[in-house]
């Protein structure tokens, strides 16, 4: 059923990362309820809408990496495409920061 998908281990900690990142906001918010602001997104949100677009936006990224890999290796004369890892970090720093400033 998934023999499609390629379950690397930056794969597995990208998606550990967003059940601990639901689990977490989840005790947060029934700590701690939330209130809209007003950051640089064009909307008012709270801390659940900053954290689906930031989990989508951070997806996008991380997907554009994995795909774009190759293509980078060949561009900057790489001797092999970059780490994966790199695109994982890419991706939780678009998180933070929507999180932090949006």
């Amino acid at each position: 059923m998934f023999e499609w998908m390629a379950w690397t281990t930056p794969v597995a900690v990208f998606f550990c990362c967003i059940v601990l990142l639901l689990a977490g906001m989840t005790f947060w918010e029934l700590r701690v309820p939330t209130v809209e602001r007003k950051g640089w997104l064009p909307i008012a949100t709270t801390r659940g809408d900053r954290l689906f677009i930031g989990l989508l936006a951070a997806g996008y990224v991380n997907l554009a990496f994995v795909g774009l890999a190759g293509r980078m290796a060949a561009w900057f004369s790489l001797e092999q495409e970059p780490s994966v890892w790199i695109g994982f970090v890419l991706s939780m720093a678009v998180l933070g920061l929507v999180m932090a400033r949006g």
